[in-house]
């Protein structure tokens, strides 16, 4: 790192990130959720409280849980992550950052560090397994980067967003790899409705977040606000910059961001730091079979996964976890063409039994009526037994007085005379049977 950046650093460093930040060890797992922060600012000290990304909150057994995962990555292997994670001196961890190419800034201050220290120290395996999934995803990032002309570097924003978690959901509602909300998610081409959720869809979902991250881009000019934008949205972006006089430095702005955006920049330069640098630190990324080649057909019809399932002979969870925008588990193809992805060998399977797939079961799983008739079967008067006693109406009578008045009850009085509701005419007649 050159002189000038150091000095730049360390100018960043004065505006406030002489911070003591106290690492909640041995308390409850929702303890975590935050970290307290002590900040020296001009010779002054105040308290302040960092929100964690709701992403390094969650146990492994939640990410393991995809179908992917549990095929694809396996956890008990030779190569094992140690419990031992080496401590480096602030001159290393600076060193190292700035040898990460990238386009981003990427400096270190106290709150990076310790966003590094819980990366590699109570989420030590977690990174594991992300260093494992990263086969399934980084290509789609990548690709979907590049073609945009992105920093590279953001491929590791959905370590933040999601842990790399397809079906991750969110409290605010934000949901897929890359956390979109659902209003967001629709200015950007993802279809949201009662059985489609594009936001869960790795590919959709990516090139989404690609044009958005530019678009935000050619708004700031600067990636650590995009970033900031990303997780806050820019009105409170625009509001810290406001509230700071004006300032377009994130770190000057910090003051003045939500909770967890304040520390959302900092994890993003750890999480680029601990996956570049996870050896140094004794982790070592799960096991990872790569999965079968897939690919994609088109679906015209209404479908669902288990008349796939049946005739191709596919497990339900695999074509569940190759097509998580599907909320419950039917294509609605019937409304325009979606996209069916599956293993390469089935998708000749699929083509060549369309006709049988589509009519295996369909009355047992599709049970929407789309044509119904109303019944013409009217209430029919069930006369009592006997003669009946005919009443002629007078003004001011009610179904419940000419009730008591007999001592029968008003629904009988309704039945034996085709009565709905509690309307009568004075001058009509009534039958009553005193049964």
């Amino acid at each position: 790192m050159s002189e000038l950046t150091i000095k730049s650093v360390m100018k960043k460093t004065i505006f406030g990130l002489a911070i003591l930040l106290s690492l909640h060890t041995g308390l409850p797992v929702n303890a975590q959720n935050s970290i307290n922060v002590t900040i020296h600012e001009n010779g002054t000290e105040r308290q302040d409280t960092i929100d964690l990304p709701p992403s390094m909150t969650y146990p492994l057994d939640s990410l393991l849980n995809d179908w992917k995962a549990k095929n694809y990555i396996n956890p008990a292997k030779d190569c094992q992550t140690s419990l031992e994670n080496p401590q480096f001196s602030d001159s290393v961890y600076i060193d190292r950052l700035s040898r990460i190419p990238s386009v981003m800034e990427m400096p270190y201050n106290d709150i990076v560090r310790r966003f590094i220290d819980q990366y590699t120290g109570r989420l030590r395996t977690q990174v594991s397994f992300m260093l494992s999934a990263c086969n399934f995803y980084m290509p789609i990032f990548e690709q979907a980067l590049d073609a945009y002309n992105l920093p590279l570097e953001l491929k590791y924003l959905p370590i933040i967003e999601s842990a790399l978690n397809p079906t991750a959901m969110s409290r605010a509602g934000a949901s897929g790899l890359w956390q979109f909300m659902l209003r967001t998610g629709k200015l950007y081409g993802l279809e949201s409705n009662s059985l489609v959720d594009e936001r869960r869809d790795p590919i959709k979902s990516t090139w989404a977040a690609a044009r958005y991250l530019r678009d935000m881009y050619d708004i700031y000019k600067d990636w650590n606000l995009v970033i900031a934008a990303y997780n806050c949205g820019p009105g409170n972006v625009n509001k810290a910059i406001r509230r700071a006089g004006g300032k377009t430095d994130y770190w000057e702005i910090y003051n003045f961001l939500p909770r967890e955006t304040r520390g959302y920049v900092p994890a993003f330069i750890a999480a680029n730091y601990v996956m570049t640098y996870y050896c140094k630190h004794n982790i070592c990324p799960m096991e990872t079979n790569i999965p079968e080649v897939t690919d994609t057909v088109q679906v015209d019809k209404q479908l669902h996964f288990q008349q796939i399932a049946d005739i191709c002979h596919l497990p339900l969870e695999e074509i569940k976890s190759l097509n998580p925008q599907y909320k419950r588990n039917v294509i609605p193809g019937h409304t325009k063409p979606q996209t069916l992805r599956l293993p390469l060998d089935a998708i000749s399977s699929f083509i060549d039994n369309q006709d049988t797939i589509y009519a295996h079961r369909q009355k047992e799983l599709f049970k929407n009526r789309r044509l119904v008739a109303v019944s013409d079967t009217k209430p029919r008067a069930v006369a009592g037994k006997g003669k009946p006693t005919i009443y002629k109406i007078r003004r001011g009578d009610t179904l419940g007085q000419i009730a008591e008045r007999f001592h029968v009850r008003t629904r009988d009085l309704r039945l034996w005379n085709g009565i709905v509701g509690n309307r009568i005419t004075a001058g009509k007649t009534l039958k009553i049977y005193n049964n």
